[in-house]
């Protein structure tokens, strides 16, 4: 990839965004560390392999699915309620099995495959380097990484619970994690265009 291809590429992510549920934590690290990588641990937000595994079965399912529907289609929207069902499973075990999910708050936050951006209750100093800790809610996308963070401001929204945002980007993310998180964006993103089209449907049938 030439070096202007990749710079676009880079630019697209920044517009690749959508507002999710993350389950986070993080602590300061300074910028020397980020040049090491993340060393895994027994934490279940420490390393990807319950993700990673399901995100593996699902592409190579995908392809036998597509195949499928075409010559049986009951069948094949059976095998789709029982992925819906594993999928919902895993979830559960996520957020029953690590401690760490119950202990970290649940807010409201901008995805991108680039940056993160979330409410906060203290304001933290642009510049500094991070490593965070992700669950991404509505899956079972998991992702620790080093961030920075770019921005600080008030919260505009007077009604929140959270005074400040913040908004970060990744730092010598693992490939693995920025093809999970982008699989999660994009997915994401058809999730909420198809529901706002049936939305549109039922505002036009009435």
């Amino acid at each position: 990839m030439t070096h202007q291809k990749r710079q676009l590429s880079e630019e697209r992510r920044h517009f690749f965004r959508i507002n999710d549920s993350v389950n986070l934590s993080y602590r300061f690290i300074d910028e020397q560390q980020t040049k090491y990588p993340i060393q895994a641990t027994s934490s279940l937000l420490d390393n990807c392999s319950l993700s990673s595994a399901l995100e593996l079965i699902a592409e190579e399912s995908a392809a036998i699915y597509n195949k499928l529907e075409k010559v049986h289609s009951d069948f094949a929207d059976y095998l789709k309620l029982l992925n819906i069902k594993v999928d919902l499973i895993a979830q559960a075990v996520i957020a029953l099995s690590s401690n760490e999910v119950k202990e970290n708050e649940t807010r409201n936050a901008n995805v991108s495959v680039s940056g993160l951006g979330f409410e906060c209750n203290e304001p933290l100093t642009v510049e500094q380097y991070l490593e965070i800790k992700m669950l991404l809610v509505h899956s079972t996308v998991v992702i620790t990484t080093y961030a920075k963070v770019i921005h600080c401001s008030k919260n505009p929204d007077t009604s929140s619970n959270y005074h400040y945002v913040i908004g970060l980007d990744y730092v010598n993310m693992k490939e693995s994690d920025r093809d999970l998180l982008s699989k999660h964006v994009a997915k994401k993103q058809l999730q909420q265009i198809r529901q706002q089209k049936e939305q549109q449907h039922l505002n036009n049938a009435q």
